[in-house]
């Protein structure tokens, strides 16, 4: 049976290139962004501009100081989320970014996110035949100068209050960046280390 759930990105694997709905203008394609049977890459039409600048919900992102070091705009696109992120102040390379199941993000540690939004209880990582996650997200590629920008749209979440996988359920929701790069398979978090920043997600 054909899964429901799906994320859209620009994917690049080794010795396979796949086109989705990533922006390349705003950000480089991870070498180890994998493709997953629950995934299916497409392209986002041109003609979806309407769609993209629907009502959305705006997020702050703090690191462990509580310092504000970015934002994330989450918008409802082609039956689930399209998601800008933008953040500064991060050492260059892979970040896991996911969408943790608790809206609350207490510094330094984060811990107060919960794990993974996960309401189907599936395993952690694109990789995993048990998986993924439905907070699961690819990794933010961050530049020598510090700053990481990415946009693409995922179907694993949606912004409709009253379902299972919602990003604005009741309590709220989380986007955490991790401070190592996320091996999509590694369950809970796929190796991705320390939550370095956070940002509450609520309606």
């Amino acid at each position: 049976m054909r899964k429901n759930w799906m994320i859209c990105g620009a994917l690049v694997l080794t010795g396979a290139a796949l086109s989705g709905c990533f922006d390349k203008s705003q950000q480089a394609v991870p070498a180890s962004a994998p493709q997953h049977e629950q995934h299916q890459m497409t392209a986002a039409p041109a003609a979806d501009k309407a769609s993209s600048e629907a009502a959305g919900t705006m997020v702050d992102i703090v690191n462990g100081k509580g310092e504000k070091i970015g934002m994330a705009s989450l918008k409802p696109q082609d039956g689930g989320v399209r998601v800008s992120v933008s953040a500064a102040s991060l050492s260059p390379g892979e970040h896991g970014i996911h969408f943790h199941e608790t809206g609350k993000c207490e510094a330094p540690d984060f811990k107060t996110a919960g794990s993974h939004l996960n309401p189907a209880s599936k395993k952690h990582g694109f990789l995993t035949p048990e998986g993924p996650h439905a907070g699961d997200l690819p990794n933010l590629i961050v530049g020598a100068d510090g700053t990481g920008k990415a946009e693409f749209t995922t179907k694993l979440v949606t912004l409709d209050k009253g379902k299972p996988n919602s990003l604005l359920k009741a309590g709220g929701t989380a986007l955490v960046i991790h401070d190592k790069a996320d091996d999509y398979i590694t369950d809970p978090a796929g190796n991705s280390g320390d939550r370095i920043a956070c940002g509450v997600i609520k309606g």
